[in-house]
């Protein structure tokens, strides 16, 4: 006897009073949960992922979505994700692949950390009225500064690294051409260039159309060395080694073959539709002592010109892993918290494995200041940004700056279906089929991230000058402008922060 059918997890309605049989519903839904018949809309609901494709495109709003019409019998263990996840492994003997970020109920830390304000004694800042510094620089900092004078001028003789110069702490992280369309890396790097920030390339290379923004790209080695040559070396303004993702700790990557066109294949040097799969490790990194020898092969490699970047996922000994890489001539760590998203991963690394940002960020800081090697390396955060207060949160917890992710793709029209894997994104955002890639427009989805990330700085100076503090820098682990709330004792004292009214 088979398992049966399972309820739907989204019910479609159509309201055939108001449909007029455009025929916008069929045309823009690639999972085909629609088709005319007798003059009349039919719907497969058990398609549906519930992108929302459709309801934008109805010029009549006759399209009804609703999530889980029918249920399970309700069970406080045995959930309807719980149940429908061994139906399928049982039908189907597979792992269970999964997209964006960690889907489980776990506790929000941002959220229950709140923003310390000033009053009388010590005035706020007006920021409408007064200058706000949110440039910052991303590299190593020196233990001093020395200089000599001559006459009038002063001559540094202090020797400084490669810094990136960001007029906004906020940056896009890596997303790989195959892993989104190259018109989705195309309005990022349109969006960041504006700005006067970053974008990560992703372990996919670099597509030759996004040469004239390669002044805003961090490129990414990571352990499948896709699309690494000089060439692509070169043309960064800083380089990534990714040991780790926040999304998936411990486990490499995997491209399906099917997102496998043939311009991905020729940015990332592989077959056309073959399966890129990167390994869990680098294989030729088994230790710190590798690791350093790596980030110094790569700077040789470009003349000692650029930074480097270590990108590690947060897992509990964060704090001794970034210590090592502080000492491994790396200028900066990226910490990926277990929210952070991905094309695809098996569900239970989403989902289960690694730890929040929050706690993985505060204890690398608290480390590295108690080794005296703070200024030594950059953090940069990542994994669950969601509005500007998780920026200044963040921050205050040692980070110097964030990448964001999701939320750029939220900015182009995602709508966080999760089915990013599955390469049929009726956004054509995470797909590779041209007739989807067309319907992101580069000029009006680069103006969208734009946007979000000039809304988010402005919200961030508005936070800093309720605070007193008009430089980021001042933000940078000044812990006493957070407070928990609702949080027990040994996470604050993890996150080193006071309780609210003490």
């Amino acid at each position: 006897m088979s398992i049966g059918s399972v309820p739907v997890r989204f019910g479609i309605s159509v309201d055939h009073s108001q449909c007029m049989l455009c025929g916008r519903c069929i045309e823009n839904c690639p999972y085909d949960v629609f088709r005319i018949e007798n003059d009349r809309i039919h719907v497969n609901s058990r398609k549906c992922v519930a992108c929302h494709r459709c309801i934008a495109m109805c010029p009549r709003d006759a399209i009804h979505i609703r999530e889980r019409p029918v249920d399970y019998r309700s069970h406080p263990l045995w959930t309807p994700e719980a149940r429908e996840s061994i139906y399928n492994q049982a039908r189907t003997g597979k792992i269970i692949l999964a997209g964006m970020g960690n889907a489980k109920p776990y506790p929000i830390i941002f959220d229950q950390l709140v923003l310390d304000a000033c009053q009388v004694t010590n005035p706020s800042i007006d920021p409408l009225r007064e200058p706000m510094e949110l440039r910052t620089y991303i590299g190593k900092k020196p233990r001093k500064v020395e200089y000599v004078r001559e006459g009038s001028d002063v001559s540094l003789t202090t020797e400084l690294s490669p810094n990136l110069q960001i007029e906004t702490p906020i940056m896009v992280g890596h997303m790989s051409y195959g892993a989104i369309s190259l018109n989705a890396q195309k309005s990022i790097a349109m969006a960041v260039t504006e700005m006067g920030t970053y974008m990560g390339t992703g372990e996919g290379g670099l597509h030759p159309s996004l040469y004239p923004y390669q002044d805003h790209m961090i490129v990414q080695v990571a352990s499948g060395r896709f699309g690494v040559d000089i060439n692509y070396l070169e043309r960064g303004a800083a380089i990534e080694i990714k040991i780790g993702q926040g999304a998936k700790p411990g486990i490499g990557g995997h491209l399906p073959g099917e997102k496998v066109c043939e311009d991905v294949s020729c940015t990332r040097m592989i077959p056309i539709g073959s399966d890129a799969i990167s390994p869990a490790p680098h294989h030729d990194i088994y230790s710190i002592e590798d690791l350093k020898q790596l980030v110094r092969s790569l700077k040789e490699a470009t003349e000692w010109k650029k930074p480097v970047f270590v990108k590690i996922a947060a897992v509990h000994n964060s704090a001794a892993i970034a210590a090592g890489i502080a000492r491994s001539a790396a200028d900066a760590v990226v910490i990926d918290g277990f929210r952070g998203g991905t094309g695809a991963a098996p569900r239970v690394f989403r989902d289960h494995v690694g730890i929040p940002i929050e706690a993985a960020v505060a204890s690398v800081d608290a480390k590295l200041r108690s080794q005296g090697i703070r200024n030594e390396v950059s953090i940069i955060a990542s994994g669950g940004i969601r509005e500007s207060a998780d920026v200044a949160k963040v921050i205050a917890l040692g980070a110097d700056a964030v990448y964001i992710g999701t939320a750029a793709l939220v900015a182009m029209g995602c709508r966080v279906c999760g089915t990013c894997y599955r390469g049929l994104c009726p956004w054509g955002i995470a797909t590779q089929r041209p007739d989807l890639v067309a319907r992101l427009d580069p000029a009006v989805a680069s103006r969208n991230v734009a946007n979000l990330i000039h809304a988010w700085t402005l919200e961030l100076s508005e936070l800093m000058g309720a605070a007193g503090i008009n430089s980021i820098e001042s933000l940078r682990g000044n812990r006493d402008r957070l407070r928990g709330y609702l949080l027990d004792e040994a996470t604050m004292r993890v996150l080193d922060v006071k309780p609210v009214g003490a």
